[in-house]
Formats: structure tokens, sequence, C-alpha cells
């Protein structure tokens, strides 16, 4: 076998059942919108399009060294930024990938309303640029015309105060 992304992938769905488990419960929620061709930004080790199912094209981002197929198509069913934004320095950053889908799915830590952002598990300065409410994150996806299809503590156990959200793309009707 050749030590190339095939290989890589193989490796991963060996040895993870927890990222196999958060891998189907995220293939489960987007299959609300019946993706075909899906790009997961921000992808890190791959272990989401390891474990796509059959009949789905996966393309795969991150900016770091792991095996990945690159941004190889102009438009997608469904952007995937799994625990991406919180990392980003702007939204800017990802503009351009916002006009490539009629769909958004992701999952972000969403701070509880009595938490103190300090004592918060997720407050972590060097590390989250970003902390988000369930309306700021509506607030952010509505300037670039997505509105909120569905969403949920899907992850939650294992994880916590993560929010997985599906947004969809504003349907601009042209009275004449």
């Amino acid at each position: 076998m050749k030590y190339e992304l095939e290989y890589f992938e193989e490796m991963l769905r060996r040895n993870s059942g927890t990222a196999k488990r958060i891998s189907g419960i995220r293939w489960k929620f987007i299959n609300r919108v019946g993706p075909k061709l899906v790009l997961d930004y921000g992808s890190g080790v791959g272990w989401f399009r390891a474990f796509k199912p059959e009949g789905v094209m996966v393309d795969t981002y991150d900016i770091g060294e792991y095996p990945q197929t690159g941004i190889q198509h102009s438009y997608y069913d469904v952007v995937c930024f799994w625990d991406v934004l919180e990392h980003i320095h702007s939204m800017k950053e990802i503009e351009s990938i916002l006009t490539k889908t009629r769909n958004i799915a992701l999952t972000t830590p969403i701070k509880p309303k009595k938490q103190n952002l300090k004592t918060w598990k997720h407050f972590k300065p060097e590390e989250h640029l970003n902390y988000f409410t369930g309306e700021s994150l509506n607030e952010t996806f509505e300037k670039y015309d997505f509105v909120f299809l569905t969403g949920g503590y899907l992850e939650c156990p294992p994880r916590k105060d993560i929010f997985s959200a599906i947004y969809t793309k504003m349907r601009k009707v042209i009275l004449e």
C-alpha cells in the first residue's frame, strides 16, 4: 500500500472509535440536506472524510500539513466548519468559501448565558479567537445571507457546550 491519502484514511478508520462516533453523528445531521459533494474546511487529520458514507464525495482543506484533497470544486452542496469558526481571525478569511455553497454545517462552542467567559471550559485566548452565543452565531451568518435551518447539542455528551448547526442560503424572490 502506498503512503498516500487512502493509506492515511485507512489508519484513521482503524484507530478511532470516538472519531467514528462523532463523524457518524455529523453525517446523520447533514444528511438532512442530502449532500453529494461536501467540503470539509478545516479538516484536521481528516476524520470526517475517512468515515464518509458511500456515494458522497468529500474535499478536505486545512492549514495543517495533513494529507488532504484541497478545494477542487467551484460549488459544494455543503461546506462544513467542524470546530473551525472559533479559531479563525476574521470571517473575511472564509468569505470566498461561503459563496461556493447553499448550505453551511458547523460545530462551535456556544457560551451558556450565565457562564462567566473567563472561567468557561472553552475560554482559550491563544487558541480560540471567537466566542459565540446562539444569537451572535445567527447574526454572523445572516450577514452572508444564510438563515438558521436546524441545530442542537448533538455531540454532547461526550462533548460539552458544542453546538451543531446548519445554515442555508436565503432565497431571494424577485417580484416583477
